[in-house]
């Protein structure tokens, strides 16, 4: 009996060490995403590297579920670039084209007007109420690559939240089943 009695601990030492193996591993991951995430930042110099596009507003030029590379330098931001800002007021940044920048000669101060591509007028009705220039602190950065319809995933996990917990239950179900 005694031989069975250690056995038993025996297996019930290997299911901890195991569990405890695939939470230092997921662990590792999410330390590595963060690690990446920040390496980012720091690299491309705007808080958020990384956008998806959510509106049709910058058709042709940009679909709904591109994803966009972001790049903050101390160049002066040009009318014809693209630029993501975010206005007071919002949580979603935005994602249009410079088409007028003003800069004032006595203080340095650079104003800028926008407007997406597929909209009629200007975006001084997105801005807060009274403004009707962003600033440079106003955006995060100016788009110099994409990747076509990559963030559809995204899209459809922030209009359904159901798709999200269900693929988060089904991962969570993967790495708690896996064998591994």
């Amino acid at each position: 009996m005694e031989w069975i009695r250690e056995s038993v601990d025996s297996i019930k030492s290997i299911q901890f060490r195991k569990t405890l193996s695939q939470a230092v591993n997921l662990g590792l991951i999410l330390t590595s995403a963060l690690i990446i995430w920040k390496g980012l930042i720091c690299i491309t110099g705007s808080e958020s590297p990384v956008v998806v596009v959510l509106s049709e507003s910058m058709e042709p030029g940009f679909q709904r579920g591109d994803i966009l590379f972001l790049h903050m330098s101390k160049d002066p931001i040009r009318a014809g670039e693209i630029i993501v800002f975010n206005v007071d007021g919002h949580d979603i940044p935005i994602v249009h084209r410079v088409i007028k920048v003003h800069e004032r000669q006595d203080t340095g101060e650079v104003y800028i007007l926008t407007k997406g591509d597929n909209n009629d007028k200007d975006d001084r009705v997105l801005y807060a109420q009274g403004q009707h220039w962003l600033q440079r602190h106003h955006v995060m950065g100016r788009a110099v690559g994409f990747l076509p319809y990559v963030g559809w995933m995204t899209i459809i996990m922030t209009e359904k939240p159901v798709i999200k917990y269900i693929i988060i239950g089904a991962l969570g179900l993967l790495v708690i089943t896996s064998k591994d």
